[in-house]
């Protein structure tokens, strides 16, 4: 393995090579290439169960926290669901602990149904559909082959995929341009299928066969195109996600994007055949018959080999891999010089701009002119830059659907894309105001931010980290500078380019926010990030190896649980920083208090999955850390979440699972409801009165108010499911549930009116209130035993007079 191969993050493996459609614009079987036809239909057993090896080791041996599947195709609903079951299933087992998987199916639509949603749901499979717009835009394309219209099939697909028990699944939509096609219907047509996501992608071309331009037309129609659903876009608000416009915003900052069309960002995806062979993006069958081939094969080659492949190489090269053209041109840094496919000339090869190089100097230009602002998430980590974290926009049903107290999985990604925006700020302000100017530590962070910045972004994800840079702000004691050095170090091991650095020890242990602790003696070390690990060298201690497994005692890496649905939190009991909760954290966990705790959270998971789906979707999401706390006063159980800490959740292991989920279910409400708090003002400020929360004997500003209520909507649901699970069952657990479902439906509804007529709500504080009150409702209309209501009546009675 060399030092500095870039890994694959990214595999989009074939399961099906024909498709039900005949979109004349396809880049698989209207293009130059003609591969395909000597290719079997469906994948193979075989073939998946080494490819799915093959994607494990690579994981595995570049400790990649994180993989991304898409299942294509053809069309890869024609592989059936036996198949995707196997293939989704294969992968998953095959992926080493910690490395999570992000899966996903890229479709036509036309045959998606309630039977494979149900799949995807259980599978955890998000779903793209492909959509050019309103029935005449998509059906000058996308039809079959006797010329019969694709369009109320896939506006079918979409329909169902809106329905409140699949929409978590609605990864988006892909739209390929057509200038003949009007922008602004297009636009709005996709727009009212309220879509999490959509990409505009530029069809196909080279400067073979360049793509169409209208008679009379002006010299950039893609451009004007594009801006034109941009300005709709932003006067809209910004209702969904779009790669392209997003990744102009960021790589014009010096960011990275988030398309292989644009900036220059390495690429690190590769496609797996149906026979088993690899291959380059599929982009590249539009320049020549074979392009996209390596001559490489799932079963003879490893996945580093294929990354050492000349043609993978030159799409990492960066700046240096383009056209003279492309290096002096003054918006290189955005465009990146556009899709590598689309530079194709024959007896140049890729060595020129892109065909579309004038559309994309418009279109970043254009929008440059607009003053667009930063994306949420991409603050700076270069000196010299602006500082204020900018707010991001969530969508009107985001917000509705936090007003509710749950938030889906989209949305609390938004919240945690947020938060990295303020967490890189607070950085830069540490940076311009605690003497870290010159240091080594910040000049590789900010080089890592370039070259690496999945590396960076995990590690400034870190819940802890924001909590360090407030603390360093605040000059508080045990927020040393020598923190910022623990954190390059951290992205440097990740990023795996074999980067070196000196920092200094202190307390008698190397920290490394993510990753784990390493004991060491006080004084200076050189830690030095490699492909398999990293090692450190100290003057009295030599060389230290360390390649992710405990061999003498001295590493301790953070541990993570992985769960059902992927979700793998983090144990966290290395991180200095973990003491940001009201309680005393836990040392290190022995491997029977490891062993208890991964059995508790499996069960609570589990719990939290089928009676709080509305919940558990948002902490799979956002709930990254879990930091095991000291019990409580004789022995209680004890909870907190941290403002400065979002993702992290600190709790003393209780006696029983559903505990644990019900605590893990009321903390993460105050995770959300700090995060929307850091964006938006719920209330006057200014209103310093005292409030009575009804479980409380003290009395709380509004805010305390506001996020007492927020929580207790998660436990009032919590004991509601419990209450309908037991009907009509006698026994001592059913009735304990049917007390405190009644205790705290009516002590919630009472905390939520209060909030209601405190006069100090703003208008999103209003709204926030209307949407408790709306998600409680339903609770109250819940028929008790009135021996039931009666004992909660006296409980609340007697809570009232001990206060």
């Amino acid at each position: 393995m060399t030092r500095n191969l870039l890994p694959f993050t990214q595999f989009v493996v074939k399961v099906h090579s024909r498709c039900d459609l005949a979109c004349d614009h396809c880049y698989v079987y209207e293009h130059a290439d003609t591969s395909w036809r000597a290719r079997p239909k469906t994948i193979s057993d075989q073939v998946l169960a080494k490819a799915a090896e093959r994607i494990g080791e690579h994981a595995a041996g570049h400790r990649l926290p994180v993989v991304r599947v898409v299942l294509h195709g053809g069309e890869p609903l024609l592989a059936g669901p036996e198949r995707l079951r196997r293939t989704a299933e294969a992968i998953r087992a095959a992926l080493p602990p910690g490395c999570a998987l992000d899966l996903r199916i890229h479709t036509n639509g036309v045959l998606l149904d309630r039977r494979f949603c149900e799949l995807f749901d259980e599978l955890d499979v998000r779903v793209g559909i492909s959509l050019d717009g309103d029935r005449a835009a998509n059906d000058r394309h996308r039809r079959y082959a006797d010329g019969r219209s694709s369009h109320p099939q896939v506006l079918r697909a979409v329909e169902l995929l809106r329905t409140p028990g699949f929409r978590h699944l609605y990864a988006g939509l892909l739209c390929t341009i057509d200038i003949e096609n009007d922008p602004a219907a297009v636009y709005h047509a996709l727009a009212e299928l309220a879509p999490p996501a959509v990409d505009f992608l530029l069809p196909h071309a080279t400067w073979d066969t360049p793509p169409k331009m209208l008679p009379g037309g002006g010299p950039t129609p893609y451009a004007q195109w594009l801006l034109t659903v941009y300005d709709l876009w932003e006067a809209a608000g910004r209702p969904f996600a779009v790669r392209t416009f997003e990744s102009v915003h960021r790589t014009s900052r010096g960011l990275s994007s988030l398309t292989e069309a644009l900036g220059l960002d390495p690429a690190d995806l590769v496609v797996l055949e149906t026979d088993g062979t690899f291959e380059q993006a599929d982009s590249l069958k539009t320049a020549y018959d074979g392009a996209p081939a390596t001559g490489l094969d799932v079963h003879t080659h490893t996945l580093d080999e294929v990354a050492r492949h000349p043609g993978m190489m030159d799409r990492q090269a960066g700046l240096a891999g383009l056209s003279a053209t492309c290096r002096a041109c003054p918006v290189v840094r955005s465009c990146g010089g556009g899709l590598y496919a689309h530079r194709y000339r024959s007896g140049s090869g890729f060595d020129n701009p892109s065909v579309y190089c004038g559309d994309l100097m418009s279109l970043i230009n254009g929008i440059g002119e607009r003053g667009a602002p930063a994306p949420a998430g991409a603050l700076p980590l270069l000196p010299g830059q602006a500082t204020e974290p900018a707010v991001p926009v969530l969508t009107d049903r985001q917000l509705g659907e936090l007003a509710a107290g749950h938030g889906g999985a989209d949305t609390v990604r938004a919240l945690a894309r947020a938060q990295l925006g303020i967490t890189r700020g607070l950085l830069a302000a540490v940076w311009d105001a605690t003497g870290l100017r010159t240091s080594a530590a910040w000049e590789l962070l900010a080089e890592l931010d370039a070259a690496a910045p999945s590396a960076v972004d995990t590690v400034l994800g870190h819940p802890y980290v924001r909590a360090w840079a407030a603390r360093r702000l605040g000059g508080e004691a045990g927020a040393g500078p020598g923190t910022l050095a623990e954190l390059a170090a951290a992205a440097a091991v990740r990023a795996g380019r074999g980067d070196r650095l000196t920092l200094t020890v202190r307390g008698g242990a190397l920290h490394l926010p993510t990753l784990g602790r390493l004991a060491l003696p006080d004084g200076d070390a050189e830690i030095t990030g490699g492909p398999e690990g990293f090692t450190v060298r100290t003057a009295g201690q030599g060389l230290i190896t360390v390649d992710g497994r405990q061999t003498d005692g001295r590493w301790q890496p953070v541990r993570r649980i992985r769960l059902a649905d992927g979700w793998t939190p983090a144990l966290e009991d290395t991180d200095p920083q973990r003491d940001s909760h009201q309680w005393p954290v836990q040392p290190r966990l022995d491997e029977t208090e490891l062993l208890s705790w991964t059995g508790a959270l499996r069960e609570a998971w589990e719990l939290l999955g089928r009676d709080l789906p509305r919940y558990a979707e948002g902490v799979g999401a956002g709930l990254t850390v879990l930091t095991p706390l000291r019990p409580g006063p004789d022995g209680r159980d004890v909870s907190a979440a941290a403002r400065q800490a979002f993702g992290a959740v600190g709790i003393a292991r209780p006696a029983t699972a559903p505990t644990l989920g019900l605590l893990i279910a009321h903390e993460f409400q105050h995770v959300k409801l700090g995060a929307v708090l850091d964006l938006w003002d719920l209330h006057d400020r200014a209103d310093t009165r005292l409030y009575h929360a009804p479980w409380r004997p003290d009395p709380r500003p509004l805010e305390g108010l506001l996020q007492g209520t927020y929580a207790h909507l998660a436990v009032t649901e919590f004991w509601g499911t419990r209450t309908l699970a037991y009907d009509g069952l006698p026994g001592a657990a059913a009735g304990h549930a049917r007390l405190q479902f009644a205790i705290w439906r009516t002590y919630t509804a009472q905390a939520v009116e209060r909030l209601a007529e405190s006069g100090s709500l703003t208008a999103l504080g209003l709204r926030f209130a209307a949407g408790m009150r709306e998600t409680v409702a339903p609770w109250l209309a819940v028929a008790l035993p009135d021996e039931v209501e009666r004992a909660a009546d006296r409980a609340r009675e007697e809570h009232a007079v001990s206060g």
